[in-house]
């Protein structure tokens, strides 16, 4: 049985009936929850079989139709609504959530849809599309009653003349009503001529706030709608305006120069019809979409940095143990085959192939925001003064180096390696594009970004500039305008992730023969940089003969490993997981330092093992390492020293001193002899 819900409306003459058709009771119940408030009577059907019958016998101003039901699709029934006389006229308005593609929506237009809108629909949206056609349809009626009464006024003048006033009365509460909707939606309704260059014939006041001209300009000016589209778009809008007197309807997207000078993204649909004197004409709205697709934009790149990273952060781990075993072999080996040159060249060449993997590795976790920071508080003036001589050097001498530095310090806690790679990315690119000779600009200042204080970082180059096309992809991971085997396509998107982990923005300014200049946008901070200290002494990797338990899963790793230090002179034990240390670490031997492997298998990783290995021996100290961290960084919150994969003997050996003399530095002072006089 058929579903109405009434609610009367006191002082509203004229009620319209709207026809919900939908199998799935809920979105029947939500569509006649939104419209409940118009104070029209709601009657839903279950199937279109349903809603053919309901047709036969009631008059309905709209119907929402569903384009996915089973038995009788959406489609079916529009077409066998169209094909009876009764119902051919009704306003069909087709809700779907399954047909989004354009040749649907074509579909749908072509068998007397209206309208199309998609679930999840907006109350508000779908409230405005109906209370429109159901003014429509209560105008039409209203006009039919007149006709009748204006017929009856040749019989019974005198008491017809009081009913005339009364349907006039209604007729302007129900114009007022109307123009009160017009006014307040977000959405501009249009009347075109059907011929090029579709001048308006009507444009309702909401055009105002949406592009800064008053109604009137457009129908004074008939090429004005046309005019002022972006030249690109023209064309594809001039033809799809031309196929609304085949297809019955249209809907094109374009981008449009308001008054201000700046384009706004407008969805434009209608459909063909004819008016009270039988002239075609084309009715339309408009509506602004601009903020919606930048937000898509954006979650498109959201989404494809989510991808990289998942991609990087599955194969950095594995990937970082291999570059791991290659580099520490190359070593031992290059120690040992010193005095044979044809070794070392091929060793050398192995090495040099190695970092090259590390590198591509750290770029694409720095673009998927998953690389490893060690931020300190840094002054970007010293830093970009102190990393200048690097920078000339690889831009070489044809390209003229001037930096503008601001005068008072400017403090940032970032990451001094990564935004030395960053600048260096920057400069390496605008070397390319100036062909190796040039001017390169790099510039320093504070400024404010949405009421903070922040740093600027600014490189700018003379050379070819760029297109809007490519500076659209210029942050993109793997893509470049270089030549085969000049470019990985990873720098720029490397200096992006960082800056955006860093918890600022990068951002290009260029046109093609213009140049280029990238801004770094970076937080500033109140503290202090540390007071710099005195650089390691480069020398023969530094020896010990302290007790070391290694941690290591991967057979390959574990043999490098503890082949380097036995060679640095450390005594080694080693275990395969965290189960197999902790039952060395209670026994009774005596261990200086845990070099353990973050990332391991049986449910208990590096940072829980060192955590309770100190809870058995708290002298014991605590060197970490790892190819990639992953989600497990967070709960390392610099508690434990680390060293990242892949790493070479001499930095193992630094490192694991600076772990153990931290250690002797944080002892207490051995108790002082008392010497007797006696």
């Amino acid at each position: 049985m058929p579903e109405t819900r009434r609610k009367p409306v006191a002082g509203a003459p004229l009620k319209a009936r709207v026809l919900i058709v939908d199998d799935d009771e809920r979105n029947a119940f939500a569509a006649s929850e939104a419209l409940e408030v118009l104070g029209h009577e709601l009657v839903v059907a279950r199937s279109g079989e349903e809603a053919l019958r309901l047709l036969l016998a009631q008059e309905f101003a709209v119907i929402l139709l569903d384009l996915h039901m089973p038995g009788m699709d959406g489609y079916e029934t529009a077409r066998l609504i169209r094909a009876h006389p009764r119902t051919r006229d009704t306003p069909i308005v087709f809700v779907t959530a399954v047909f989004r593609d354009e040749s649907h929506i074509f579909q749908a237009y072509s068998v007397g849809a209206v309208d199309v809108v998609f679930k999840p629909v907006d109350p508000f949206i779908l409230r405005s599309k109906v209370a429109i056609l159901a003014d429509l349809h209560l105008k039409t009626i209203e006009v039919r009653r007149q006709g009748e009464e204006r017929s009856a006024l040749l019989e019974e003048n005198a008491r017809i003349s009081d009913e005339k006033l009364a349907a006039e009365l209604a007729l302007r509460t129900t114009r007022e009503r109307q123009d009160a909707i017009l006014k307040s939606l977000p959405v501009v309704f249009t009347a075109r001529t059907t011929v090029h260059p579709f001048g308006a014939r009507f444009v309702s006041d909401s055009i105002t706030p949406l592009t800064g001209f008053e109604p009137q300009r457009f129908v004074d000016e008939p090429e004005m709608g046309l005019g002022r589209i972006h030249p690109d778009d023209v064309e594809s809008v001039a033809e799809c305006l031309m196929k609304a007197a085949e297809t019955g309807a249209y809907a094109c997207e374009y981008r449009w120069m308001c008054a201000n000078g700046e384009y706004r993204t407008l969805l434009d649909q209608g459909v063909w019809s004819v008016d009270e004197d039988g002239e075609a004409q084309i009715l339309g709205t408009l509506l602004d979409v601009t903020e919606r697709r930048h937000l898509e934009e954006q979650l498109t790149q959201a989404r494809k940095m989510e991808a990289v990273g998942q991609l990087t952060g599955g194969v950095a781990h594995d990937f970082n143990n291999l570059l791991t075993v290659v580099l520490g072999n190359a070593d031992i080996l290059l120690r040992r085959v010193d005095d044979q040159p044809n070794l070392v060249k091929h060793l050398g060449a192995i090495r040099a192939a190695a970092d090259k993997g590390q590198t591509l590795t750290r770029q694409l976790l720095a673009f998927s925001r998953r690389q490893q920071l060690n931020p300190s508080v840094v002054d970007l003036n010293t830093l970009i003064r102190n990393f200048l001589p690097l920078m000339k050097q690889a831009v070489g001498e044809g390209v003229v180096v001037r930096l503008e530095l601001a005068a008072e310090p400017l403090h940032a806690l970032v990451d001094p390696t990564h935004l030395e790679t960053a600048l260096l990315n920057l400069a390496v690119n605008a070397r390319d594009a100036m062909d190796n000779e040039g001017d390169l600009t790099i510039s320093a200042r504070r400024t404010s970004q949405d009421g903070a204080d922040c740093g600027e970082i600014r490189v700018s180059d003379t050379g070819s500039g760029m297109s809007p096309q490519v500076a659209d992809r210029v942050f993109e991971p793997f893509y470049t305008t270089k030549d085969i085997g000049r470019g990985s396509g990873l720098g720029l998107s490397q200096v992006y992730g960082f800056v955006a982990q860093s918890g600022g923005r990068v951002e290009v300014d260029t046109s093609p023969g213009e140049g280029a200049a990238f801004t770094l946008t970076l937080p500033l901070t109140e503290e202090k940089p540390a007071e710099p200290t005195a650089p390691a002494q480069a020398g023969e990797a530094e020896t010990g003969s302290e007790r070391i338990l290694i941690v290591e899963d991967d057979p390959a790793v574990l043999s490098v490993c503890l082949d380097m230090l036995d060679g640095l002179g450390y005594r080694c034990e080693v275990a395969a997981d965290a189960a197999g240390a902790l039952h060395r670490l209670s026994g009774d031997q005596g261990y200086d330092l845990l070099f353990s492997d973050v990332v391991m298998p049986g449910g208990l990783n590096g940072i829980e093992l060192a955590r309770r290995a100190q809870a058995l021996r708290p002298e014991l100290k605590v060197l970490l390492t790892s190819g990639y961290l992953g989600d497990a960084v967070q709960g390392l919150s610099h508690e434990f020293a680390l060293i990242e994969k892949p790493y070479k003997r001499a930095a193992l050996a630094t490192q694991i001193r600076s772990v153990l003399a931290n250690a002797a530095a944080a002892a207490p002072p051995p108790p002082m002899e008392t010497v007797s006089s006696g």
